[in-house]
């Protein structure tokens, strides 16, 4: 059990005592407030990250002390970051955090990957997931003697690719090709790369074309795992698995699809970049 994880369980242990202090049941609680019984457990055993508006409905309805109530929504506040700061986790190298990113892949059903700004994990070659790792030791001060650790990392969770019994969508924006943190020799071989995978049928694969409409706002690139969304700040990693909030990450992966190019039209699109490298 991961950090968050420990202290979403605590919170839930909370307001389960907060609940059962004023004499109610689950089930009642539910009742009261209009919800599943399921909700109410989840909520209490930690498997699902409360609202604001959670909580406060949750402390109204067992008239819960002003001092209490705030010091809830304090915690909560805390906890809804769910923030993993790259600094924590990767102040002695990066490969552990890749060798976690195998595992996960590996256990997970279903992954769709969107990015604006960099290429997908799934999809970086080595020498560009190199140049990754350098630019982020550089920017957040954190040793760099295992990179190629985690770019060997890395290059096997890839493995997943070739797993038919995985549903795989990854969906990246022209943008990141076209502001590449890595040498243009390397940009290359990574266009290579993504030419290359559009051969995998199984996996779809996508790319949303500079100058296309979209039909919503993109503010950041991210992953789902399941049921889980994850997304990386400049100095921090987020864990999403609100189901409402999942759902909607869900609605947004399914609307930029409508506006990506596919098949031989990505593959169009990404020789075009290709050949307008500059020499």
């Amino acid at each position: 059990m991961t950090t968050f994880e420990e202290r979403r369980t605590a919170f839930g242990n909370k307001l389960r005592e907060i609940r059962e202090a004023a004499g109610l049941s689950g089930t009642e609680l539910a009742t009261v407030l209009g919800w599943q019984q399921s909700k109410v457990s989840k909520i209490e055993r930690g498997k699902q990250t409360a609202s604001d508006s959670d909580v406060v409905a949750w402390l109204g309805a067992v008239d819960a002390p002003e001092p209490l109530a705030e010091h809830m929504r304090a915690a909560l506040r805390d906890l809804q970051v769910a923030q993993l700061t790259w600094r924590r986790q990767v102040r002695d190298g990066h490969r552990e955090r890749q060798e976690q990113g195998v595992r996960d892949a590996q256990s997970a059903g279903t992954i769709r990957a969107v990015d604006i700004m960099a290429v997908p994990g799934l999809l970086q070659t080595p020498d560009y997931a190199r140049a990754i790792f350098e630019t982020q030791a550089d920017l957040l001060g954190v040793p760099n003697n295992d990179i190629e650790d985690a770019v060997a990392a890395r290059t096997a969770r890839q493995q997943v690719l070739y797993d038919r019994s995985k549903h795989i969508e990854i969906l990246l924006a022209e943008a990141a090709l076209l502001h590449p943190v890595c040498p243009v020799d390397v940009l290359a071989g990574q266009i290579d790369r993504l030419v290359s995978v559009l051969g995998l049928r199984h996996v779809r694969v996508g790319v949303l074309p500079a100058y296309r409409p979209i039909p919503h706002l993109l503010p950041h690139g991210f992953t789902m795992l399941d049921a889980e969304v994850r997304f990386e700040s400049v100095s921090g990693e987020h864990r999403i698995t609100d189901p409402d909030e999942v759902a909607l990450y869900r609605k947004l992966t399914d609307a930029l699809w409508t506006a990506a190019a596919e098949g031989d039209e990505a593959r169009a699109q990404f020789l075009r970049v290709l050949e307008a490298l500059p020499t």
